[in-house]
């Protein structure tokens, strides 16, 4: 397409020609000497008092400049640029900005004034902490880029801004701290964001999906954290950021499964209670996955492995229903999922309504209709619980959860022996951007066990985790509480 040329009208008639929605805007006015000129700006994301006192008041009091340099330097705004591609023009327009046209001059000064109505910062819903910091990510991209700034105010701090999407132009910035974060690592990040081709990214989870080593992992293929302070733990770690405008979910690369048992609020209490936490959430899952199949296979093949008065307690408990332990079971979790899906999808008020329901009125009537056996509710409501125990990782029990309960049903404790064995195995040798999925505990690296599931005190993580391989290993250097009296 043709660059712009030297007259204002001309150049408006352009940009409209590729701007035709009715809430693209021109703004016409006047220099001192009568000259030409327009704003261009999109209705609702521009500020238009900025527009006025910023744009149009110092230039209606100036002679027409002859370049855009030279009316750049005329307005009162601190973010200008000058572009001649009009396609270029019009999308900047369209992500908020003002395009300034002036008659004589072939270049237009695209000025900075976007303005959206966002939310206030406040505490992530889904990760609440009871110690520590209660910011949260929004869904602005340069609000959010500004919460890690001023977590980490350092030069070293990195932000590439990419684009993605045909349709959206949607904004992303990777971050990351120079001489900390793995340089190859950045660069394959960057290369795959700049190689996604597709209409529109509303959110942070489509990019994670391009950056999935593994597509069709069960396993989620990104760390994901709505805490600023969590975030930059994270980078001065060693990891690199993925910031998505329109998403409050910030992506991590490299990615370890153990990540998910650790929390933000771990690092602002003793070292044992945050291991004991994080003990806890390891037990959540293993009984949220292994405790209904383990039910199931008790009944089906090996009964004697119970307990005798518990054998009879289940035994009393099990008579007269029509179902088999496995499709009770299954039945059971399907129900709990049902409920999950409906509960969230519903309005706050409706879905306590339907908590109550589904816990009191299907399961006490189900129970004393002979559908389902007491115990079979008990195994459903503790591995559903235990699941919310580690809440980023729900999804995956949840499928693990029905898996499990097919194989004991088929085959017994035989089964859910070998469904263990394949899932270890994937694990094990699941990598991402040369990181392995299990680290440090396979392969194992005795350094990172210090904050894995169990949590050394401070002064014991000196080192950044070796299995991020970060050029600058040390993050500590006043160990042991000792002064250090300026020395390197």
């Amino acid at each position: 397409m043709k660059k712009l040329g030297n007259t204002c009208k001309e150049n408006v008639a352009a940009l409209k020609g590729i701007l035709t929605s009715e809430d693209i805007l021109v703004f016409a006015f006047e220099t001192q000497d009568g000259a030409a000129c327009a704003a261009i700006y999109a209705d609702g994301i521009t500020d238009k008092a900025l527009l006025g006192e910023q744009v149009a008041r110092p230039l209606s009091r100036e002679k027409t400049p002859k370049t855009a340099q030279e009316a750049a330097k005329i307005l009162q705004a601190p973010e200008t640029k000058t572009e001649t591609d009009p396609l270029k023009i019009a999308d900047e327009v369209l992500a908020g900005n003002t395009a300034l046209l002036i008659d004589g001059v072939a270049e237009a000064v695209i000025i900075g004034m976007k303005k959206l109505s966002m939310r206030a910062i406040m505490e992530p819903p889904g990760a609440i902490a009871v110690k520590g910091p209660r910011e949260g990510f929004i869904e602005d991209l340069k609000t959010n880029m500004s919460l890690v700034r001023n977590r980490l105010r350092t030069p070293k701090l990195q932000f590439k801004t990419l684009t993605a999407g045909k349709q959206s132009k949607t904004a992303i910035a990777v971050g990351y701290l120079d001489g900390i974060a793995d340089e190859e690592i950045v660069k394959k990040i960057v290369d795959k964001i700049e190689c996604i081709e597709i209409d529109g990214i509303p959110d942070s989870s489509y990019v994670a999906k391009f950056l999935a080593e593994r597509p069709n992992s069960l396993f989620k293929p990104t760390g994901t954290t709505e805490k600023p302070d969590v975030l930059a733990a994270k980078m001065l770690e060693g990891r690199v950021a993925i910031l998505v405008d329109g998403s409050p979910i910030a992506l991590t690369l490299p990615y370890l499964l153990v990540e998910d048992f650790q929390g933000a609020q771990d690092y602002f209490v003793s070292p044992y209670r945050a291991s004991i936490s994080r003990l806890l959430r390891f037990f959540g899952v293993f009984v949220s996955v292994f405790l209904p199949a383990m039910y199931v296979a008790a009944q089906l093949f090996k009964l004697q492995i119970l307990p005798l008065s518990f054998l009879l307690t289940i035994s009393g408990s099990v008579q007269g229903i029509p179902l088999s332990p496995s499709l009770e079971l299954f039945f059971l979790l399907l129900v709990l999922e049902i409920l999950i899906e409906a509960s969230v999808r519903m309005p706050k008020y409706v879905a306590l309504a339907l908590s109550v329901i589904g816990a009191l009125v299907l399961g006490d009537t189900a129970v004393k209709a002979g559908l389902v056996s007491s115990s079979a509710i008990i195994i459903m409501a503790l591995s559903g619980i235990s699941a919310y125990t580690v809440p980023d990782l729900v999804g995956t029990t949840s499928i693990l959860r029905l898996a499990f309960v097919v194989v004991a049903g088929s085959i017994g404790t035989f089964g859910v022996l070998l469904m263990t064995a394949l899932v270890l195995y994937y694990l094990v040798t699941a990598d991402a951007y040369g990181v392995p999925l299990l680290a440090p505990f396979s392969p194992l690296i005795r350094r990172d066990l210090k904050d894995s599931l169990l949590k050394t005190s401070m002064y014991g993580l000196d080192k950044r985790p070796k299995v991020l391989q970060s050029k600058n290993k040390t993050r500590l250097r006043n160990k042991g509480g000792k002064v250090n009296h300026g020395k390197n």
